[in-house]
Formats: C-alpha cells, structure tokens, sequence
C-alpha cells in the first residue's frame, strides 16, 4: 500500500492516518503500524498485510 494513498472512515468520512494498533492471533500479541481513524480507531488492513503477518506469526510459533 502507497503511503501517499488516502483511506477514508466509513463511519466517520475522515481520513485515516498511520497509526500503531495491537493486534491478538493464536494467543499471541503484536504491534504493527496500520491505517486507523482517528476519531473513532477503526483499522484498516489491506489484505497482503493480513496475509504476510498472519503467515510470520504461524512461522515463529511453529518454530518453538
């Protein structure tokens, strides 16, 4: 995803902005810098990057 590139809220109709968000999977927690809205904290994930961590966090638990 283009950092240049504008999301809007939905719920809102304001611009998201990059923001850092916790996220859970498999009993596991992260952070990672996503689009959020700053009124009303909604994400936005863009599928590859649902994808590409998902597949990290399966790795390194699979790993131990």
């Amino acid at each position: 995803m283009d950092e240049k590139e504008t999301i809007i809220c939905e719920k809102c109709n304001v611009e998201m902005v990059i923001l850092e968000a916790d996220f859970s999977y498999l009993k596991r927690s992260f952070r990672h810098p996503v689009y959020r809205c700053p009124s009303c904290g909604q994400v936005y994930i863009p599928e590859e990057l649902a994808k590409g961590r998902m597949q990290e966090v399966e790795t390194l638990l699979e790993d131990k």
